[in-house]
């Protein structure tokens, strides 16, 4: 019998440990995945920067070396429709850099691109059956997320506020992430752009545990064992961790990154939409400091990144996204399955002995 005061997520989802690593995408590599799912968590694969055959083989190879469940995340945002004007605002603000590091501005603009969930990407998983499907900025149409539950998938999905998760619970999820302010990535936040309305992960668990009735996963400044206690003493029945992977040698990261991650001070993340339009937590970089880490001018989701990366290709630290969490530098490096045992082992120490 497992000795975790609350085990409906790992009755729910049929993990040992109540650790889930967080689908990041870049970064999570299937290594990753097999890692922590076979170390006795839950495993999450990022689709949103995978086309369909990419994402076919990397299913196929974690079906290969791991018998664990299995977590698939897609997100479901709408795609804008195309803002020439908005277009040309953003890369003439962008110009400066373009001259100083003689980087070509005429040159046509490359495309950046997440792909939303689809009827393709749906068929991709009524093939694998994944044990879990995760979802974020909200839940794709009905007809879609069916299918989905049609496969015996539990869903899953980020909340950010109260109103999200009561939405979200409303809607099918059989799961809430409640994903504080300090979460690194992509904010989840759905039913509002208010950046004001965020609220801290210790202040939002609670309030969302109190207002749903299916259980709650707590993600955000979640760093170790001591986070992964709280989260359970607060009423959350696991928790989600990705930038404590990042240190992981299974995680994908750039030198600008794995640098950034180690030497940066505690202080120095921020939300910014400057790399693809939407509010992400990261790492202070030059970019981020000179145009502001919010601006007005960035092109809507997925579409800022575009003009940056012929930046990034001659300046990759001042010009690439170095998403973290709040909790940085509470980061230790050790495999991904030393990571997911130890939180898991570590904080249930800690709540044994309350």
């Amino acid at each position: 019998m497992s000795q975790w005061p609350d085990t409906r997520i790992l009755d729910l989802l049929g993990i040992e440990l109540p650790i889930i690593q967080a689908p990041m995408a870049g970064a999570t590599t299937s290594a990753m995945v097999i890692a922590v799912s076979n170390a006795g968590g839950l495993g999450s694969m990022p689709a949103a920067m995978l086309s369909i055959e990419q994402l076919r083989e990397e299913l196929r190879t974690i079906r290969q070396h791991t018998r664990g469940p299995l977590n698939v995340n897609f997100f479901c945002h709408q795609p804008p429709l195309p803002d020439e004007q908005r277009a040309r605002d953003w890369k003439n603000l962008l110009e400066p850099y373009y001259r100083e590091l003689g980087v070509d501005f005429d040159a046509p603009t490359p495309v950046s691109n997440r792909a939303p969930f689809d009827h393709a990407a749906c068929e991709v998983l009524e093939e694998f059956r994944p044990e879990v499907v995760s979802f974020h900025f909200g839940l794709p149409a009905k007809s879609l997320l069916d299918r989905v539950k049609a496969t015996g998938a539990k869903i899953l999905s980020s909340a950010t506020t109260v109103e999200e998760a009561i939405w979200l619970e409303q809607h099918g999820c059989d799961a809430i992430i409640a994903m504080g302010y300090e979460a690194g990535g992509h904010r989840g936040m759905f039913l509002s752009d208010d950046l004001s309305s965020q609220v801290g992960t210790f202040a939002l668990v609670p309030q969302i545990v109190d207002a749903v009735n299916v259980p709650v996963i707590a993600a955000g400044g979640i760093g170790d064992a001591r986070g992964v206690a709280a989260a359970f003493l607060l009423g959350a029945s696991a928790v989600q961790v990705g930038t404590a992977y990042l240190f992981t040698p299974e995680a994908k990261v750039s030198a600008s990154h794995h640098k950034a991650l180690r030497t940066a001070k505690e202080s120095e993340t921020a939300l910014t939409n400057l790399f693809t339009g939407r509010p992400a937590r990261g790492i202070l970089n030059r970019v981020m400091r000179e145009l502001g880490p919010m601006c007005d001018k960035a092109p809507a989701f997925p579409l800022a990144g575009g003009a940056l990366m012929p930046l990034r290709a001659k300046g990759e630290a001042d010009f690439s996204n170095l998403w973290a969490g709040q909790a940085f530098t509470l980061g230790v490096e050790m495999t991904s399955a030393e990571l997911t045992r130890r939180l898991a082992d570590e904080a249930l120490a800690k709540l044994t002995h309350c």
